[in-house]
């Protein structure tokens, strides 16, 4: 269990904005064995009832469609440090699996999702706010290719959920969340300065985290040395 004050990252921006990519960069930055990674769209709401007609309909990209509660105690959890069990998302299925990941506690604490900043409960509890940005062409295009690659969607799927829940919520509630943000990253991964910034960020937290990890063990040595 990591010792000390850890660090909450979290990464929003619209679909397609290159999220998953600066999270990407900054667990390989920090070590995966550093890092407790919270997939927003894993904690969508599960809907084992609802036929998959419906299901297959719902507004997936607002905020009702997430379960905000489940996140938030998860990130309590693992500021507590302890171990979650993290839901699977079926995208196939549009539900939730009946399958967990645990997750333990980790020095650096990533949560990545399009409304990661829209919700206060949430947005309390991140200690760096990073809104991920890109044209709009190229988020768009960027979706559309993961979903029929990774999630097993028709590309006429795509373009009309795009039209009708994806663009209109994103104008709604995903841009605005920007506000909130205290460091906006243009073009994702790709913006290598802003990268940077955020590797020598978590860099200097590790460091730091792994220094009061030895000066408490080694007071706890000192302690031990000092009993008759």
């Amino acid at each position: 269990m990591p010792e000390g004050r850890l660090l909450v990252i979290g990464l929003a921006g619209g679909t397609g904005s290159g999220k998953s990519s600066v999270a990407g960069a900054l667990v390989e930055t920090a070590g995966e064995e550093n890092v407790a990674l919270l997939p927003q769209d894993a904690y969508y709401r599960a809907q084992p009832h609802v036929p998959f007609e419906a299901r297959a309909a719902t507004n997936y990209d607002e905020p009702g469609a997430f379960d905000h509660d489940l996140l938030v105690a998860h990130v309590e959890s693992l500021l507590d440090g302890k171990a979650i069990e993290r839901p699977v998302y079926d995208f196939t299925r549009h539900d939730r699996s009946d399958r967990t990941l645990r997750l333990a506690s980790a020095h650096i604490i990533i949560v990545e999702g399009i409304l990661v900043l829209h919700h206060p409960a949430l947005r309390t509890r991140l200690t760096l706010k990073v809104f991920v940005d890109a044209p709009a062409d190229e988020r768009f295009i960027r979706r559309l290719e993961r979903d029929v690659r990774e999630r097993g969607r028709s590309a006429e799927s795509v373009i009309e959920q795009y039209r009708r829940t994806v663009k209109p919520m994103h104008d709604l509630f995903v841009e605005p969340s920007k506000a909130h943000a205290d460091l906006i990253v243009p073009e994702g991964a790709a913006n290598r300065v802003a990268l940077e910034v955020l590797r020598a960020f978590v860099t200097r937290h590790l460091s730091g985290a792994f220094e009061a990890s030895a000066s408490s063990e080694r007071a706890r040595a000192g302690m031990g040395e000092s009993r008759p």
